[in-house]
Formats: structure tokens, sequence, C-alpha cells
């Protein structure tokens, strides 16, 4: 039996494509879900539900304490945690110190800094270390892991899950700028950022600014800075995707969005410091002010290059690997 883990609607929407590939070739799971999110995960499917006991003053403390504390049970021959959120961090370590192997999906991502992206950086750099098999969406991924001395047979190259999702769709070229903010590290600035993009969108009125807004309280505060920028509330993923397929461009600071965008061939603006996702289409943009020289500068910018991520058959592979090596 093999338990899948996640927390946040990022991870369920990467582990969805691999929970199908299960059911269909037989291999016995059963998918669990920490409430590491709250009303993002919504429509997410569970087998089991895992509750955060300790709300304590350091949110990612209540997390790590309430995962340590469950009881895995004897049923789970291996653990299967994707990414690098605090859950998946916890969950491998839960796993590793009751001696069940773990399967890292979305390994070796890197940006060797971590307080950028915090604290993920740090999370899947834990988990690598917990690991017994690492699943890397790209080469750059798996060198990595080579060059910090994992095992190569550990180490397989498959790219990632997220593309499964949206392989069958057809991208198009609209006039919507679609924009996602949340992190963490942009919480102390997040109202430059929000005012850097409100200017954007009075002087580029050639697009409509559109954005779907975390429920996040440090990012909801600063909603009212928006004028000409339409605000909503989070798409379910069916909706983004396609959203994202048929946009101009997008101003992001998320991980996953790179990749879909980078699948799309859209020019990604990316309000981060550092990525561990680089590819043609995404733009860092260091600060608020050169998000606004940046966007000047691509936003017309056509991408030539193939997505790094895969092909949107990874889910597929893992399955298959997965299978030859328990079975």
């Amino acid at each position: 039996m093999i338990g899948l883990f996640y927390g946040t609607r990022p991870e369920y929407i990467k582990l969805e494509p691999l929970v199908k590939n299960f059911k269909a070739g037989g291999i016995k799971h059963k998918l669990f879900q920490v409430m590491q999110h709250t009303s993002l995960l919504n429509g997410c499917k569970f087998d089991e539900l895992i509750g955060i006991e300790y709300e304590t003053t350091n949110r990612l403390n209540g997390i790590i304490t309430s995962i340590l504390e469950y009881d895995l049970g004897t049923e789970l021959d291996y653990v299967l945690v994707q990414g690098d959120t605090t859950t998946a961090m916890a969950i491998a370590l839960n796993a590793f110190n009751n001696e069940i192997p773990v399967m890292h999906l979305e390994a070796g991502l890197r940006t060797y800094d971590k307080k950028n992206p915090y604290p993920e950086e740090s999370n899947r750099r834990i988990i690598s270390s917990l690991a017994s098999i690492h699943y890397c969406p790209t080469m750059r991924d798996a060198e990595n892991l080579i060059t910090e001395g994992f095992v190569e047979d550990d180490i397989i190259l498959t790219g990632n899950t997220v593309l499964d999702s949206i392989r069958k769709i057809v991208p198009s070229h609209g006039t919507e700028v679609l924009i996602t903010l949340h992190r963490r590290e942009n919480h102390s600035t997040m109202k430059s950022w929000f005012e850097a993009i409100e200017y954007l969108s009075t002087v580029h009125t050639e697009y409509s600014f559109v954005f779907p807004m975390h429920p996040s309280p440090e990012v909801q505060k600063y909603r009212s800075i928006f004028k000409n920028v339409k605000v909503g509330d989070p798409l379910p993923f069916n909706d983004m995707k396609k959203r994202l397929a048929a946009c101009a461009l997008v101003i992001t600071d998320s991980g996953g969005i790179q990749e879909e965008c980078s699948f799309f061939k859209k020019v990604c603006l990316v309000c981060r410091k550092k990525t561990e996702r680089p590819c043609e289409g995404s733009v860092l943009c260091f600060s608020p002010t050169h998000l606004i020289d940046e966007f000047y500068a691509n936003h017309k910018k056509e991408i030539t290059s193939e997505c790094p991520f895969g092909d949107g058959n990874a889910a597929t592979q893992i399955a298959k690997d997965i299978y030859d090596r328990v079975w």
C-alpha cells in the first residue's frame, strides 16, 4: 500500500494524474489530505483526513507538530510526497522515523538560497535527505541530486505531472494578463507589488488585468489598492488552466504556474529574487520597480524553445516505475 499525501491545492493538482494511473494500473494506494490549506482544498478528493490540531503562533510549527503526532499505522509500505510544502516535509520525516520508505515527486529543485523561496527551499532539501526514490521533473533537477551525492539509480527523470492535466489544451493568445501573488517571502512587500501592478494596468490599456486573489489575510488586506485590475476569488483548476492557455501573459510568484506557462509558451513575469524553474519564458522581477521595467521589455516576447518540464506523460512513467519497483 502506498500512501499519497497532500496539504495544498497545488500538491493535489500534481498528484491527481498519478492517482488516476494508480487506479488504472491496480496499484494499491490511499490518498491523505492534510489541512495545511483550508478553503482552497474544497473539492479535492481524499480517503483520509489529517487535521491541524496545534494552532500555535507559528503556523508552520503547528503543521509540523500535528503531522509528527499523526499515527501512520502499519498498512503503508511506502509514503509518497509531492514538492516542497511543510506538509510534504513533515510527512516525510514522520515516515522516515517510522522506517517507511519515502518517494519524492518533483525532486531535486534548488535555488540554494534558504530564504528564496522560504520555507520551500529548506523543505525540499530535507525531503531529499529522507527519500529513497527521487522523481525529477528536469535533467537540471536530477543533476542537482547527483552533484549532492545521491545514488543515481534512485534518481528518475520523469517530467512534471502538472502537464499531464493540460497536455490536450490548445493554447491561444488573448489580451488578458493573469495575476497570482501569495508567497510568504512577498508578504512584507505585497503592497508595493500591488501598486506596481495597478500602475501597469493603467498604462498598458491594451490588456485587461485579472487577479484571482489568494484568500491569505496577508494578501487580501491590500485588495482595495486595485481600481483598474479586476479582482476575484481563486479559480478552480479547470478554469485556471483554460485562462492560462488563453491569456496574453502572466504575473506570478508561483512555481507551478511557471511550468504551465512554459508548456503554453507564455511569458511569465516572476515576482521573486530566484526561481528553481528556469526556462525561456520565465522573467525574474526582483522588485516592484523591476516588474514595471520587465513588463515593458517582455510583454510581446515570443517563446520558441521547448518546455523543459516534460511532454505531459509524467504520471504514466512514474506509475510504471513504481509498479516495477514495488510489484
